[in-house]
């Protein structure tokens, strides 16, 4: 399947009424039928590099999950509102493992579950674990990270009440975050996370090139986040006061396993050595991966220093 599925272009692939409901996600926030992305193949955007990672595991596992019809949660009624993909494993052995909230970056503005949610979801699943898929709002309304914050809380809420559907634990998850996905999952252990919203602690976190500071110096190695109100509600020298300062409001952490490459032109790799550090410091298990190549965006990893990410995560995870 995968070889047919290269020789199609990225609209014929979001065509296809089987995902008709979620293709506008594929990456909420950018107009992809007038994108140039939109008349490639799979295989022009892997010899081209115009994207990095491998996206033709995440759009095969997507049609198997549509085919099923068992696989799309909108959270609430809103039409670009927040929603939620399930992806279950085949091993049998998942029921009994934590699942796995995944949740793409996009700086705020969009959200790339094309590259850095369906395929890394997808690899989930081959490692032995059920996954879920988030996509959360990145709308213009003003305190974003807090709506953010509730549709972490209303995932989490849709998939405990639905635990046998599930077959999972509704006690038991791990999150995994990529860029701006990587400061929510990081957001979701402050005071403004799981313990304000009631529910419990992840057995572990994978914050990917996560923003995990509001530190000029550090936070973006270019460019900066949107506007701070329509992030933090209030100026970001206030919000850097409180929990949305993750350096220094991570007590609450579970253990985590940090991937960044040392190249990364758009959020500084410091964001995951001073997160290392500081979780170090307070003695909370941490194994930070920083790739000696490549840059921002490398989703699952393949074709890059960071290939097998995912498997690494795991595997130390499991020795905990």
């Amino acid at each position: 399947m995968t070889e047919n599925l290269m020789k199609k272009t990225i609209g014929e692939l979001l065509s296809d009424p089987r995902i008709a409901r979620i293709a506008p996600d594929a990456i909420r926030g950018r107009d992809l039928p007038h994108d140039p992305l939109w008349g490639k193949t799979l295989t022009e955007i892997r010899d081209e590099k115009l994207l990095t990672g491998d996206i033709a595991p995440g759009f095969e596992r997507l049609y198997r999950a549509a085919d099923s019809g068992e696989w799309y949660y909108p959270l609430d009624d809103e039409a670009r509102g927040a929603n939620l993909l399930w992806f279950p494993s085949d091993d049998p052995k998942a029921d009994g493992r934590p699942f796995i909230l995944v949740a793409a970056g996009g700086g705020f503005v969009s959200v790339w579950s094309m590259t850095e949610a369906w395929p890394v979801a997808a690899r989930f699943n081959r490692l032995g674990y059920h996954a879920f898929i988030l996509t959360y709002h990145v709308d213009e309304r003003e305190n974003l990270l807090r709506t953010d914050m509730e549709d972490f809380a209303r995932a989490l809420r849709f998939i405990r009440a639905n635990r046998e559907r599930f077959r999972v634990d509704g006690e038991s998850y791990i999150t995994c975050g990529f860029s701006a996905g990587g400061y929510l999952v990081c957001l979701w252990n402050t005071g403004l996370g799981y313990a304000l919203h009631g529910l419990p602690k992840p057995k572990a976190t994978f914050p990917i090139y996560p923003v995990a500071t509001l530190r000029p110096a550090i936070r973006y190695s270019a460019g900066d986040l949107p506007t701070s109100m329509r992030l933090y509600g209030c100026p970001s020298e206030e919000a850097a006061k409180q929990d949305f300062e993750i350096l220094d409001h991570a007590d609450g952490f579970p253990p985590a396993a940090i991937f960044v490459a040392a190249e990364d032109e758009l959020v500084n790799p410091e964001n995951s050595i001073q997160l290392a550090a500081a979780l170090e410091k307070l003695g909370i298990p941490c194994r930070l991966e920083v790739g000696p190549t490549g840059g921002h965006g490398f989703a699952d990893g393949a074709g890059t220093c960071m290939a097998g990410w995912t498997d690494r995560a795991i595997g130390w995870f499991e020795t905990l």
